[in-house]
């Protein structure tokens, strides 16, 4: 099974979490795009005004199942090796993960603030490729 990660590609903490993601994954699970590659973002009927919400995880085989903001970092939590217990536990802890949503808010409306922003947009080495798009016409 294949993901696409949409996240901001000049946001130092986001690329910095991507490129853990892509240490920890080598491309086999997840591929990636960042907000600011519109051209990608629109073959998933993205706008940059959707981008506003947070990252957007895709499911490859069925692109109609999204995730977004926190729910789409629990999503890849739980697709990690043993991430599911954590993310189960996360979630079965009362109020917590009511928590980790106004902390990931809090996060994503001022994450340039608290985490820079970087001189130029990063572009993953596993960048989502057509195949799992499934709408390229190159």
């Amino acid at each position: 099974m294949t993901y696409n990660v949409i996240y901001d590609g000049n946001c130092n903490l986001c690329v910095t979490l991507v490129q853990l993601l892509e240490s920890l994954d080598s491309g086999k699970m997840f591929e990636y795009a960042p907000m600011q590659d519109e051209e990608t973002l629109s073959r998933f009927g993205i706008t940059p005004k959707d981008c506003e919400m947070g990252m957007i995880l895709i499911d490859a085989d069925a692109p109609q199942r999204r995730w977004q903001g926190s729910d789409a970092a629990e999503e890849i939590g739980r697709l990690l090796p043993i991430g599911i217990i954590f993310v189960e536990a996360y979630r079965a802890l009362p109020g917590v993960k009511w928590a980790g949503d106004r902390i990931y808010e809090q996060i994503r409306d001022n994450r340039y603030t608290l985490f820079g922003k970087r001189a130029a947009t990063y572009q993953s080495g596993y960048p989502i490729s057509c195949s799992s798009q499934g709408t390229c016409s190159d």
